[in-house]
């Protein structure tokens, strides 16, 4: 266990972690024991930074290069900052070697250690961002899938490691919600991922309901566009039903929380419905009050499975 205070080292990286609040679900809800919710939050900032790298979307000014010893010249090259990541990330795993660089790794590193946690999950999530600097475009849906696995599955992996609850069949159905919540954000993020020059819906899917790059540019989304996002968002409703059970497979506040995140892809899922699958005007957002109904009817079904 290092002896780095957790929030003095957070100080330098409070945009990144402010993130957590637009998320579909909660990061690291109030309810949680303090040691849970502040172990969540160092996982959370270092997902939320990687992608932040991954996306070109790092704060204003090179604290984060700089952080991570990156030079000037090199600070807009995404994969040459995601290199820099992978070292500093290495050096948390490194007990007898130097202290990690970036303040959101360092504190990282007292989670990591308590909780036994492996790399593994933490490289994926750097594989992610480097494919996605690669590939912009996905063919069918099994590669979307395969891609899901390095960018979304890692983080409900890291939260079963942190609780102390992971195995085989709970890895199996967290895998399903995580990579149905990424879905999610994929249909919600249309617009904005194809200012990126990206498209996470499978061009096969694109083919059958008819559907160009032109009509995804478009304001609004024409009755093709529409009929294609909500085929996908079945999709993520059969993969959330899936996962579902992992809720009713813990107990306490824990079950509170997984209940949390299904609730949060449920009720996005209600919102993209709500306007008509029509989501290039901007990501449609569920209302608290309209999450707080699905973690509801999410408890409800644990306790008759249970």
């Amino acid at each position: 266990m290092t002896g780095i205070p957790r929030t003095r080292a957070r100080v330098p990286a409070r945009a990144t972690l402010d993130k957590a609040a637009d998320e579909n679900f909660p990061v690291a809800p109030f309810f949680l024991p303090r040691a849970w919710r502040e172990d969540l939050m160092a996982v959370y900032g270092y997902a939320r930074l990687v992608d932040d790298i991954g996306d070109g979307d790092l704060a204003p000014g090179g604290a984060d290069a700089r952080h991570l010893g990156v030079e000037p010249d090199k600070a807009g090259d995404r994969l040459a900052v995601l290199d820099a990541f992978e070292t500093d990330l290495r050096r948390v795993f490194d007990e007898a070697g130097d202290t990690p660089r970036h303040p959101l790794l360092r504190a990282l590193r007292p989670t990591v250690r308590h909780a036994s946690l492996t790399p593994e999950p933490f490289l994926d999530l750097i594989a992610a961002n480097r494919q996605d600097q690669l590939v912009r475009r996905y063919e069918t849906y099994d590669d979307l899938l395969t891609y899901c696995e390095l960018s979304a599955n890692p983080v409900g992996r890291l939260v079963l490691g942190i609780t102390g609850t992971a195995g085989p069949e709970r890895v199996r159905r967290s895998d399903a919600v995580c990579t149905a919540l990424q879905i999610v954000e994929h249909l919600q993020d249309v617009a904005e991922d194809l200012a990126r020059d990206r498209i996470y819906l499978p061009a096969q899917d694109m083919k059958r309901f008819y559907v160009d790059e032109a009509d995804l540019a478009a304001p609004t989304a024409n009755a093709s566009v529409r009929a294609l996002i909500a085929f996908e968002a079945q999709r993520a409703r059969a993969l959330l039903d899936e996962g579902t059970p992992l809720v009713g497979s813990v107990d306490g506040r824990l079950r509170l929380l997984l209940a949390g995140f299904v609730a949060g892809g449920r009720a996005a899922l209600a919102a993209i419905a709500s306007a008509g699958h029509d989501v290039l005007p901007g990501p449609p957002r569920a209302t608290k009050a309209n999450l707080l109904r699905h973690v509801g009817a999410v408890l409800r079904e644990a306790r008759r499975e249970g």
